[in-house]
């Protein structure tokens, strides 16, 4: 599967969950398996629609399109069925559809293609979230909605994690880093937004008594 067609799978995915359906894959190859509708609409809509007319605004597009469908479109004997479209649809596909009253938006996840570092972390928006260990080096694809980053690696889901608000942040899950000697993560902290003065040693009033005197 081409890259951009597995990412279009995964954003379909989760939209399918969100409104109750399942979607159904055309079989390979098989142009008939994926239906006219689109084919033979496009030219009943240019030729019948609109041909010959013209509109001041969209408004007034979108006002006139959706009176001709439901006084023209709808109403017609279609070629194939022998039915109007919407008797057919009252009688068909009305039933089986479902209410969305209550249900909220979906909000589309915002999506990134990301390097593992040697940190055993990515970067999004200025912070770092793990990933295990074993990914360093690897490309991973994150998505980030409803507050949450999810990390996958291929098909695989990886590692997820609240997203982190601020910048220069780590967000860390200690068992990203199981079976990994020699390193120690570093916890949750929140790092300078701007690159750090040298920090002294010891504490002012050493370096007054080695003066013999006061700043």
């Amino acid at each position: 599967m081409r890259g951009s067609r597995r990412r279009n799978l995964f954003r379909l995915q989760p939209f399918a969950k969100h409104w109750g359906f399942r979607p159904r894959a055309c079989a390979p190859y098989r142009a008939r398996t994926k239906g006219p509708l689109e084919p033979a609409l496009l030219p009943l809509v240019k030729r019948n629609a609109i041909a010959g007319r013209s509109f001041p605004s969209w408004e007034a597009l979108e006002a006139h399109l959706e009176a001709w469908t439901r006084d023209v479109a709808d109403v017609r004997l279609h070629g194939t069925t022998g039915e109007a479209p919407i008797d057919r649809f009252q009688r068909a596909e009305a039933k089986a559809l479902k209410l969305v009253a209550g249900v909220p938006p979906f909000h589309a996840a915002r999506e990134l293609i990301r390097r593992v570092q040697g940190d055993c972390a990515v970067e999004i928006d200025g912070n770092a979230y793990s990933v295990p260990w074993r990914l360093i080096g690897e490309t991973v694809r994150a998505t980030i909605t409803d507050g949450v980053v999810r990390i996958y690696h291929g098909l695989h889901e990886v590692a997820v994690h609240p997203i982190c608000s601020g910048r220069r942040r780590r967000v860390i899950d200690p068992g990203h880093f199981a079976g990994l000697t020699g390193i120690k993560p570093i916890p949750d902290i929140a790092l300078a937004s701007s690159p750090a003065m040298p920090t002294l040693l010891r504490p002012l009033g050493e370096y007054e008594a080695m003066l013999g005197g006061s700043f």
